[in-house]
C-alpha cells in the first residue's frame, strides 16, 4: 500500500492522497485520509484505518465465499455490538479464554442487550432474524449447556485481560448488591438483609467499576449473609490474579473498618472512603472547627458547599504473622469535610418528624418495643395519679443528635483536593445505576437456574453484556442522546438496517439514513458499508 507522509509537531503522519473532481468549483482537488503514524520507518495504523481494513477484509471474504442461499438479516444493531466488542477487546479476550464457544457467548450477550428483559428461550427466534457472531441457531438446551461450560479459570483469565486493558490510572468504585434466587440448589444463596425487600434467599454480587472509563472491570459472587465490611479482605486477595499492582478504590462508608483501612495501607493501595462523623478521628476535628466552619471563607461556589481539608495522622497497626509482632506507626490521611445547608435542614426535619411520631406513641399508649431505646434517649416520661402523663424532652441528647447534621466526610490517602475527591466519590453512584441496569434490562432481578454451574455461566455472560451496555450508556450521556432516545429506542433505530446476500453475489445493505450514520459517529464508529 502506497501512502504519503507529513510532519506535524515533530511527528510523522501517514496519509493516502485521493484526487477528486469538485463539481461546484469546477476543478480537481485532493483529499487526505490520515491512516496512522510512521515510527522508525514502520506504519502504526490508527483505529479508523484498522476498522476500514477489517470491513474490507470481511467484504473480500464474502466475495470469495458466495452464499449458497438467499440471506436477509437485521444487522445495524449487532454491527454496533461488533464494533464495541472489538474496541474494548471483548471479542479478542473471549476468543483467547474460551476458544470455540466464544462466538456463542458473544451472541447471547448481544441478545441480552438488544432484547430487553426477554427470556433465553426466545433467542431461537431472534437468532434466525439477526446477523450475529455465531451465525446460527442456539437452542434453549444449548444455552443451558453453554452456561455450564464456562469454567472458573477461563473467567478469571478474562477478568485479568480486561482489567489490564482499562483499569490503570483510574479509581475503581466498589459496591455490592443482592440478587434473589428461586433456586434451592445454589449453595451461596442465604437469607440475609436483602436490598430487594423480599423473602427469597439471596446472593451478593460485588463489582469493581472504573470511574474514568465507566466500565465494569470485575465481579465476584458472595454468600447472601456476608456484611459489606467483611468483603474487602477477599477483594484484596483477588487483586493478585488481576495483576493490578496498585489499586485505587472508592468505597462507601458501609465498607469502613480499621482493619480494612490498615489492609489497604499495608498493600500500598490508594483509597477514598466515606466515613461517619462519629468516628473518633473525625469527631475530634469537627469539635475543634464546628463553631467557625460555616463562614464565607470556607464556601465553595462551584460545589455550593462549605468545604475544608485537614491533614491527619492515622494510627496504623500491622500484625507480623511469623512472630506475632504488632507494628504501630503513623500514616498520613486527608479528611475532606463538607457542610450542606439543605442537607442539614432536611435531616433536622426528618429527626423532628421522628420525635413527633415517638411522642404521639407515648401519649396514645401505643408504645412499640423497637422504639423503647429512643423513648429512653430523648424523652423524660412521668405519670402520676394527680397530674397524669407528663412528657418533657432531653434537650442535651437532642442537641448531640443534631450537632453533625449537614456534615459529610471523606477520608483518603491519595486525593488532596476536596472538589476532586467529591467528584470521584459521586461517580460511585454509577455502580448503583449499573446494578439497576443489570437487574432490570438483563433479566437478573430474580435468578432461576437449574444448577450452580448454570448460575455462574449466566452471570458471566450478563457481565459481558453489561460491558457493552456501559459503553453505550457512556457515549449516550457524553453526547446528550438521552434527550431524544432511550437506550432501547436508539438500538431499535439502528436494528432496522438489513443485510442482504444472494448466491454468487457479495452482500449489500439496506438504505442507511443520515440520522443513523450520525448515531454511529456519536458512538465512535463508522457506519457499516
Amino acid at each position: 500500500m502506497e501512502y504519503k507522509t507529513q510532519v506535524i509537531n515533530g511527528a510523522k503522519y501517514a496519509y493516502i492522497d485521493t484526487p477528486f473532481w469538485n463539481s461546484k468549483k469546477k476543478r480537481g482537488e485532493h483529499k487526505r485520509n490520515y491512516i496512522g503514524k510512521v515510527v522508525d520507518g514502520i506504519l502504526v495504523p490508527n483505529k479508523k484505518f484498522l476498522l476500514e481494513q477489517q470491513l474490507a477484509d470481511q467484504q473480500a471474504e464474502l466475495k470469495q465465499c458466495p452464499a449458497q442461499g438467499c440471506i436477509r438479516l437485521f444487522y445495524g444493531a449487532t454491527y454496533l455490538m461488533d464494533c464495541i466488542a472489538d474496541r474494548l477487546g471483548i471479542a479478542d479476550d473471549l476468543k483467547s479464554c474460551f476458544g470455540n464457544i466464544s462466538d456463542e457467548i458473544l451472541s447471547v450477550a448481544y441478545y441480552l442487550v438488544l432484547e430487553e428483559g426477554q427470556p433465553m428461550y426466545r433467542f431461537h427466534k431472534w437468532g434466525r432474524t439477526h446477523k450475529h457472531p455465531f451465525a446460527g441457531d442456539i437452542s434453549s438446551q444449548r444455552i443451558s449447556e453453554l452456561f455450564g461450560s464456562i469454567t472458573e479459570g477461563s473467567k478469571l483469565e478474562y477478568f485479568r485481560r480486561q482489567s489490564k486493558r482499562r483499569s490503570e490510572k483510574e479509581y475503581l468504585a466498589f459496591d455490592t448488591t443482592s440478587i434473589s434466587s428461586y433456586s434451592e440448589l445454589l449453595k451461596q444463596a442465604k437469607y440475609g438483609k436483602s436490598k430487594e425487600d423480599d423473602d427469597l434467599p439471596q446472593i451478593n454480587l460485588a463489582m469493581l467499576y472504573g470511574e474514568g472509563s465507566r466500565l465494569p472491570v470485575y465481579y465476584r459472587k458472595l454468600p447472601g449473609n456476608i456484611p459489606d465490611v467483611k468483603i474487602i479482605e477477599n477483594l484484596l486477595k483477588d487483586i493478585g490474579f488481576l495483576s493490578l499492582e496498585k489499586l485505587d478504590l472508592v468505597l462507601d462508608r458501609g465498607f469502613y473498618s480499621e482493619k480494612n483501612i490498615n489492609d489497604l495501607m499495608k498493600r500500598h493501595h490508594k483509597f477514598l472512603i466515606g466515613v461517619k462523623a462519629s468516628l473518633k478521628i473525625v469527631s475530634n476535628r469537627l469539635n475543634a472547627i464546628r463553631d467557625g466552619f460555616v463562614t464565607r471563607a470556607n464556601y465553595n461556589s462551584d460545589l455550593h458547599l462549605y468545604v475544608a481539608t485537614f491533614k491527619e495522622q492515622w494510627d496504623y497497626t500491622e500484625l507480623k504473622p511469623r512472630n506475632g509482632e504488632i507494628i504501630h506507626d503513623k500514616r498520613r490521611v486527608y479528611l475532606h469535610i463538607y457542610f450542606n445547608d439543605r442537607r442539614c435542614a432536611d435531616e433536622r426535619d426528618r429527626f423532628n418528624h421522628m420525635l413527633d411520631r415517638y411522642e404521639e406513641e407515648l401519649r396514645s399508649g401505643n408504645r412499640r418495643d423497637d422504639h423503647e431505646p429512643a423513648y429512653d434517649k430523648y424523652f423524660n416520661v412521668r405519670e402520676t395519679a394527680k397530674r397524669g402523663l407528663n412528657i418533657t424532652y432531653k434537650e442535651e441528647a437532642i442537641r448531640r443528635a443534631e450537632k453533625d447534621y449537614g456534615y459529610f466526610v471523606l477520608m483518603t490517602n491519595g486525593i488532596k483536593e476536596p472538589a476532586e475527591a467529591l467528584r470521584i466519590y459521586r461517580l460511585r453512584d454509577l455502580i448503583e445505576k449499573t446494578f439497576g441496569n443489570l437487574k432490570e434490562r438483563l433479566d437478573m432481578r430474580r435468578m432461576s437456574v437449574s444448577s450452580e454451574e448454570n448460575f455462574e455461566g449466566k452471570l458471566f455472560i450478563q457481565f459481558v453484556a453489561l460491558e457493552l451496555m456501559s459503553y453505550i450508556k457512556k457515549e449516550m450521556e457524553a453526547n446528550n442522546l438521552f434527550r431524544k432516545y432511550t437506550m432501547q429506542s436508539l438500538l431499535d433505530a439502528l436494528d432496522i438496517i438489513e443485510y442482504y446476500q444472494q448466491p454468487g453475489r457479495a452482500h449489500h445493505l439496506s438504505e442507511i439514513t443520515e440520522k443513523q450514520r450520525n448515531l454511529y459517529e456519536l458512538m465512535g464508529f463508522c457506519a457499516p458499508s
